[in-house]
């Protein structure tokens, strides 16, 4: 029996490689039979023919390394003679929640809005979640003893809007009390965005401050003038420190002090959050006397304020005289401020760009400097149209029917961006709708005392919303805690989120307020919240400002009694 022949065709006596896969036995096998498959019987001749350029093929496997190059050139080769009129346009579709289409939501969600009668009394039933065993009560005390005697005066230039400035003073009072100086009434530094030139006293009742620190800190209206005989009656002649932003307490005694002593009188600008909120207790006590017992609004701002709460009761009377506040940050500097754009188109842009100008000067425009609206706007960064405040306070439970007062500067384009606000809430109103011109017109042109009567009616109301954060609502939400048994009962609303369902064109009511109900009900349930080491005191006043008591050992104790 011979051997299969294993030489290959070409007649070369060296020895084969191994055999490829694709080369079985039976292939070999039937090669070496006469006539092989190519003439047998029942084959047509391009049956005949194909078969034998698939064998050529498999013995020629290096043929497929170059098939796809062969491929390329024959599509390049047929696409450059074809000419297509019709460029494809690739199209991007932008981030979900980085654009402003909340007037399209609006449009589409209003007439299942005006027909859902499901909506309970919110108002009412918002802060369901009782506290459980106990609950925060107000416990600054003052100091019954005298004072040592004084080394040295303190003048600081408090920065800022309304609330920036009460961070001054507050921190003022904590640092003289510490240093055992006497503090003189702080200057407002005049804005150019704010534009007030009011004093002190034209928003605080300053011989009530005094009079309430007299045992822990000494205050007077200025310097003595002896001490200002030594600097030509100028203070700016004063030795002036530039503090860090957040110092300790402690820098002011190592740093601060010794020039006190030395030079009697020190003067310190820019004053605003130079001090450091992680401070020991007996600073942290001076803070709170001073921000929420001492200080207290002109009689003519404290008028007003009371006047406007006790209106908005009144017009509320059938709702208990409840009524909930929201501070609106869509004033045309705020919009500017942030970057973002909504859906006022050219004009919007150009006012934006003059607005920024003409309060920041070239921050905005400096070269390299990438502003990404649409970026903002998903991280919630862009402040809350009225037309979104109207959605999500719906959404929220809140009925058409329900009082609403706006704490807010001029809107920007009010005409238009208001009137979905009034549509979805007319019973809200606003200071210039509650009081009369005559009421309105010693504040009109101050903003920060305008902003004193904004604070006023929303401390008292049954519940406060916040669309934009900054020191307003934050020292709103610490002074309400503070009369609220150390719950804030304030609205905060994940903008990240509500950016997504603003911008969700398939939402359903249905589901939208399902989503914002649930929101609602997680600002609820936190109840009073604690200050951490790095939070701000006037925003959490417990434990440093207030005690915990217990409602039944404070019954037994007045039983007792």
């Amino acid at each position: 029996m011979h051997p299969y022949n294993r030489l290959p065709s070409s007649g070369h006596n060296s020895p084969s490689p191994p055999p490829s896969p694709l080369r079985s036995p039976r292939f070999r096998h039937s090669r070496s039979k006469a006539g092989g498959r190519f003439n047998q019987p029942g084959r047509t001749l391009i049956q005949r023919i194909v078969w034998h350029l698939l064998s050529v093929l498999i013995r020629r496997q290096g043929f497929f390394l170059f098939a796809p190059l062969l491929y390329i050139s024959g599509m390049l080769l047929y696409m450059g003679s074809v000419s297509f009129e019709v460029v494809p346009v690739i199209s991007h579709r932008p981030a979900p929640g980085s654009v402003y289409r909340s007037p399209q939501l609006y449009a589409k969600l209003r007439p299942e809005m005006d027909a859902d009668n499901s909506s309970a009394d919110a108002i009412s039933t918002v802060w369901k979640h009782s506290y459980k065993g106990a609950e925060w009560r107000p416990c600054v005390n003052k100091s019954s003893g005298g004072l040592a005697e004084s080394n040295g005066y303190i003048y600081i230039e408090a920065n800022g809007g309304l609330n920036q400035q009460r961070t001054s003073i507050c921190n003022a009072v904590a640092v003289a009390g510490y240093l055992n100086a006497t503090l003189v009434i702080p200057n407002f530094h005049y804005h150019s965005i704010w534009r007030d030139p009011s004093k002190f006293r034209d928003i605080y009742d300053e011989d009530y401050f005094i009079s309430m620190l007299e045992n822990d800190v000494r205050v007077v209206n200025k310097v003595p003038e002896y001490l200002m005989e030594r600097f030509d009656h100028n203070l700016s002649n004063v030795y002036n420190f530039r503090i860090k932003a957040w110092s300790p307490i402690l820098y002011y005694k190592d740093a601060v002090l010794p020039r006190l002593l030395e030079e009697k009188v020190i003067r310190i600008s820019p004053f605003a959050n130079r001090l450091s909120f992680d401070s020991p207790p007996a600073v942290q006590r001076l803070r709170c006397l001073a921000n929420y017992e001492a200080l207290r609004f002109s009689s003519p701002i404290l008028t007003l304020g009371e006047t406007l709460v006790a209106r908005m009761k009144e017009r509320s009377a059938n709702y208990g005289g409840k009524y909930i506040s929201v501070h609106l940050r869509f004033e045309e500097d705020m919009v500017a401020f942030s970057c973002c754009v909504f859906d006022g188109g050219e004009q919007e842009n150009e006012d934006m760009k003059a607005a920024r100008e003409r309060g920041w000067r070239g921050k905005f425009s400096k070269p390299g400097r990438v502003i990404r609206p649409g970026a903002i706007r998903i991280n919630g960064k862009c402040p809350l149209t009225p037309l979104e405040v109207g959605l999500m306070l719906r959404g929220m439970g809140f009925d058409k029917n329900t009082f609403i007062y706006l704490a807010s500067g001029k809107i920007y384009n009010a005409e238009k961006t208001m009137a979905p606000l009034l549509e979805m809430f007319p019973n809200l109103q606003t200071k210039e709708m509650l009081a009369s011109d005559e009421e309105l017109a010693p504040f009109k042109n101050f903003s920060s005392r305008m902003a004193a009567t904004d604070y006023t009616v929303c401390l008292h109301s049954e519940v406060f919303v916040t669309t934009q954060g900054g020191n307003f609502p934050h020292f709103l939400m610490g002074h309400r805690r503070y009369l609220y048994g150390g719950h804030s009962k304030t609205i905060r609303p994940d903008k990240r989120k509500l950016a997504l369902l603003f911008d969700n064109p398939k939402i359903g009511w249905k589901t939208f307020k399902r989503q914002l109900l649930g929101m609602r009900s997680h600002g609820d349930s936190k109840g009073f919240e604690l200050k951490r080491p790095n939070d701000s005191i006037y925003t959490f006043p417990c434990p440093d400002c207030m005690c915990r008591s217990n409602k039944t050992e404070d019954s037994r104790a007045s039983s007792a009694t």
